[in-house]
């Protein structure tokens, strides 16, 4: 086999895995059964807002799988909300529980790393996906599509687990990040305007260590 047939082949097995992985969770487990379970969105929400979201901003959430964001958005008048992830089956049933709003949401099922995006959003939105890439190469991948999508002076929320979080989560190990770490793979172009800690309470009640970190993409 060529080295460029190798390298096709290794890139298709890596997408392959993960949509067989996330794909496997969704089918395996109810919404409340995985760890990142929030019925009440927070922080995201406030941190929405403090990045300038209003109901007319261009919002896309990263990695939603089956969270409830969506629909706390759309409860407070957002109209032009897009939904991304790698599982099917994690989008289908955020759709499901929508009911006829669903209608109102753009979704789109795609890795993060790979995707190209169509048009360009007022605020990025991504709660403990960003930690599951530990290849530098998929991370500078996430940077570059973060920086095709998100319009000059928009904003990106990233939550990830904190240097004091677990170091997996869902069977597999993560990169644990502050706001120095998170900047180092956007680069230049981004400009940290918030970061705070969160402690979020699982489903059994267990304690897990988040960072969220707000950055302006620079004019």
């Amino acid at each position: 086999m060529s080295t460029k047939a190798k390298a096709a082949h290794s890139e298709y097995s890596v997408t392959d895995e993960r949509i067989s992985h996330w794909e496997n969770v969704y089918r395996s487990k109810t919404e409340d059964e995985v760890s990142w379970f929030q019925q009440t969105p927070e922080p995201s929400l406030t941190l929405i807002g403090l990045a300038g979201g209003t109901p007319d901003s261009g919002i896309i959430d990263i990695g939603a799988g089956a969270a409830h964001l969506v629909d706390a958005l759309l409860g407070l008048g957002y109209m032009d909300v897009t939904v991304l992830d790698i599982s099917q089956t994690a989008l289908d049933q955020d759709r499901s529980r929508l009911g006829a709003a669903s209608a109102k949401v753009d979704w789109i099922c795609a890795d993060v790393t790979s995707w190209q995006p169509m048009r360009s959003y007022d605020i990025w939105h991504d709660r403990a996906a960003f930690h599951f890439l530990t290849d530098p190469t998929d991370q500078a991948a996430y940077a570059a599509v973060l920086k095709a999508a998100l319009k000059p002076g928009g904003g990106a929320i990233i939550g990830t687990f904190a240097p004091d979080g677990p170091e997996k989560c869902s069977g597999l190990p993560v990169v644990r990040h502050d706001a120095d770490s998170i900047g180092k793979v956007l680069g230049a172009d981004f400009a940290l305007v918030d970061t705070r800690r969160h402690e979020h309470r699982t489903p059994w009640d267990s304690v897990q260590h988040f960072q969220f970190s707000t950055f302006r993409k620079r004019a």
